[in-house]
């Protein structure tokens, strides 16, 4: 398994108020693939993580959004938490970021909240996904087809819906970073 990513950098696109296990699981899975992993954030030093409702810990920034380079990047993970992805909306630099991974084809995992990012990157319409309950409005309204189920992959997006489902979406998401670009329609 170390050798499956070997030689692709993944960034991790997240901010204060991450679910922990969200970001801190899929990043060791990727690391144990083989992939360099960044922590791109809106500001340096480092990001709180959240564990459900009681603060978490917080995890070092590898890269300030500000100084990061999407091209560089061959895949990007969203990690949940409410308070993370709800702030990445509200920064033009953190949607910019995303729509280089959605109009480049490149591979994106979002996990929970993760997923509400990328309407504003236009990232959902007509794609099957997944994402916590409470998004599937906001995610059908944008075009996508929503369904509840642990993870869903469409064209390189891999969705997923809570803590529970990690094992099954780090699986899943390993399996697409490692395909690469999905250039078909």
């Amino acid at each position: 398994m170390a050798e499956q990513l070997q030689g692709k950098t993944v960034a991790v696109l997240a901010t204060d108020g991450f679910e922990q296990v969200e970001l801190t699981e899929p990043v060791k899975a990727l690391k144990q693939a083989g992939a360099e992993v960044h922590v791109v954030a809106p500001h340096g030093g480092s990001i709180q993580g959240w564990n459900h409702h009681d603060k978490g810990d917080s995890v070092p920034v590898d890269q300030p959004l500000d100084a990061a380079d999407p091209a560089r990047y061959a895949a990007l993970l969203l990690p949940g938490g409410v308070i993370n992805p709800d702030e990445l909306r509200l920064q033009p630099k953190a949607i910019a970021f995303i729509r280089h991974f959605v109009e480049q084809k490149k591979p994106i995992a979002a996990i929970c909240h993760g997923p509400w990012t990328l309407i504003d990157a236009d990232g959902v319409r007509g794609r099957k996904m997944t994402s916590w309950p409470s998004l599937q409005t906001d995610l059908r309204n944008a075009g996508a087809d929503w369904v509840d189920e642990a993870v869903v992959t469409d064209r390189g997006l891999v969705t997923s819906r809570k803590p529970d489902d990690i094992p099954a979406f780090t699986q899943t998401m390993i399996k697409a970073f490692r395909e690469g670009r999905h250039t078909a329609a």
